[in-house]
């Protein structure tokens, strides 16, 4: 089992000096890898199904894991998650391979698909496409990633350009998938590494894990992805019975949070001391260290 930290570019947290003790901290302690998250606009007033207050603070996830990676060396840094169809994908794969060459390699690359209309709207891209966005956009920046000099899509297309740097990474960063609806588990199986389940029970998970297996025996799934690695940031209390619960579902990291209310607020300097002690004593109790 593998220990993340989600939520260190937002909420309490959202603060440069933070941020920066926070990933510190993490990797002294022995964690695996540290979370950002985002929402990149939100709805104001909050109203439904907006999971987050007006005020709350996403430092942007791109710009946060290139300034993180300047203040560690091992500690892995992952977007848990991007919402890919409001994201341009030629851009996007830029940004991501940029990050994966300044960290030397640390970089798990997660996408979602949203699910707040307003967000949609105010970046302007129709909210009944995000599916199908989702799919072709993580396409695209794998055929970015490797170098293809055309491609033609719904949404994207190219002829006669390459990036580089391309990612450190051989074929890019490990891609990880949020989401509980049946369109992800099939979009882990036919073209990510994982799936990340937000807020997940042990219930929830079993239910996902046993539909991404069945799928596995079902669908095509591309040479060297392997099985899909599984990821959970649980709504429980998380003590040393509760990992070796998930550890028999099959779920292979668990991505904590300290408390859900950290994430939907401002900058807080008694909070965040919570959130470095609960960094630091984590270890010990779940017997990771």
């Amino acid at each position: 089992m593998r220990f993340g930290f989600f939520g260190v570019n937002s909420g309490v947290l959202a603060e440069p000096e933070t941020m920066a003790a926070v990933a510190r901290t993490a990797e002294a302690a022995g964690w695996e890898s540290i979370w950002t998250g985002e929402h990149v606009v939100v709805a104001d007033p909050q109203r439904p199904p907006s999971p987050v207050s007006p005020g709350t603070h996403f430092v942007d996830q791109i710009a946060s894991l290139a300034f993180l990676a300047a203040h560690t060396s091992t500690i892995r840094l992952g977007t848990g998650i991007v919402i890919l169809p409001q994201r341009n994908p030629v851009v996007l794969a830029k940004e991501l391979a940029s990050v994966d060459v300044l960290s030397g390699g640390r970089l798990e690359a997660g996408f979602g698909v949203g699910y707040v209309p307003d967000e949609f709207e105010a970046i302007g891209v129709p909210f009944a496409e995000r599916g199908a966005r989702t799919d072709e956009h993580l396409d695209a920046m794998a055929a970015l990633w490797r170098g293809d000099p055309t491609f033609d899509g719904r949404f994207t297309s190219w002829n006669g350009v390459e990036a580089s740097p391309r990612p450190l990474q051989s074929g890019g960063p490990p891609i990880h998938v949020g989401g509980g609806a049946p369109a992800t588990f099939r979009r882990a199986v036919r073209r990510a590494h994982g799936w990340y389940g937000f807020l997940s029970t042990l219930e929830s998970t079993a239910a996902a894990v046993n539909n991404i297996r069945t799928l596995e025996s079902e669908l095509d799934r591309p040479d060297g992805l392997g099985a899909v690695g599984i990821s959970v940031s649980p709504s429980e209390t998380v003590d040393r019975d509760l990992v070796c619960r998930y550890e028999d579902l099959g779920v292979d990291r668990l991505i904590l949070v300290r408390d859900f209310r950290d994430v939907g607020r401002g900058p807080d300097p008694e909070r965040s001391e919570s959130v470095l002690e609960f960094l630091n004593e984590t270890p010990d109790r779940l017997g990771f260290s």
